[in-house]
Parts: C-alpha cells; structure tokens; sequence
C-alpha cells in the first residue's frame, strides 16, 4: 500500500472518462490549496494518482466494477472531474462580477448527464464562450449528475464540475 510523503495529501474525488467512472483519493502536493480546479493549474501531473479507487466501466450491461489498491489514470482521458460530495471548496469565480449570467445547460460527459449552469458573459452566446474556452476546462455549476444506465443511481448533487469542452456535448432547453 502507497505511504503518503510528508508533502502529500489525499482528497476524495470523483473522475469521468468516456467509458468509465473512478471514485477515490487522488494523491496531491499538500500546497495545492483547491483540489477542485486542480486540472488548471500548470504543471499538472499526466497521471492522476488515485488510492483506493473503484471504477465503474461501461461497454456492456451492466457496467463492471473493478476495485484496486491504487490506480494512475491519464489525466489526458479526464472529460469531468469534481469533488466527491459532501466535500467542498469555494467556487471559482466572484459572484458580483458584473455582465456575467448563468446558462442552464445539460453537459453529456461520457455516459452521464450534468445539469447545471454555465457562467457566461451577457454579452456574448454559448457559441462564442465555446469556440474561446478552446481546450481549457469549463467550469459547470450547481449541477444535478445522472446516468441513464444506471436507473439505481440516485441523481448527486455538486456545486461544481469541471469539463473538458472539446469531449462534452451541451444541450440547450
């Protein structure tokens, strides 16, 4: 079993991929201060390192389970990724930032649906803010996750998300 280094910290987390699903603690440098936007940050590691994780895998029903010690995932393969809920941490922009608004949208994220709200410019459409995120993470906020392949799944609730946009369809009501 992995021994943390006395510089390193371990945070519940939850990662979505285009097939698979892999809850949790993802190993960190004890200075990094908001694990949640830590695939923003430079520098960031190729792999995530994950202990005790357990990964869901679609590709047939019903999806398979597989639990390990400790797993390195490509963090080039992450399409979403949050905090494993009740955990928190303050969210990433300023609420009194003027000309900003709230775009519901639905954020498809491999097998999952993400309803939550992008924070946009009320100057701009969704389509601009896309076509300028080019490759940088999206943050989704308030969102409600669901999986149709997983009736039993009770809906979870985060304050935030990040998603990759270049492997996230978004629906618009």
């Amino acid at each position: 079993m992995y021994i943390l280094r006395p510089d390193e910290k371990t945070t519940p987390v939850m990662i979505y991929a285009q097939n698979s699903l892999v809850r949790g603690d993802m190993v960190t440098r004890e200075n990094i201060q908001r694990v949640s936007v830590w695939l923003r940050t430079q520098g960031v590691q190729q792999f995530a390192h994950i202990l005790n994780p357990t990964m869901l895998v679609f590709g047939g029903t019903p999806p398979k389970s597989i639990t390990y010690n400790e797993i390195y995932f490509p963090t080039e393969r992450i399409i979403g990724f949050h905090l494993v809920p009740p955990m928190e941490e303050p969210l990433d922009y300023d609420p009194e930032e003027a000309n900003r608004a709230m775009q519901e949208v639905d954020a498809l994220v491999g097998t999952f649906v993400m309803k939550g709200h992008l924070r946009i410019s009320t100057h701009t459409e969704i389509s601009a803010t896309l076509e300028v995120a080019r490759g940088s993470w999206m943050s989704v906020y308030e969102a409600e996750i669901t999986n149709p392949f997983l009736p039993q799944m009770p809906p979870m609730h985060v304050p935030m998300i990040l998603v990759d946009p270049r492997h996230v369809a978004l629906g618009l009501g």
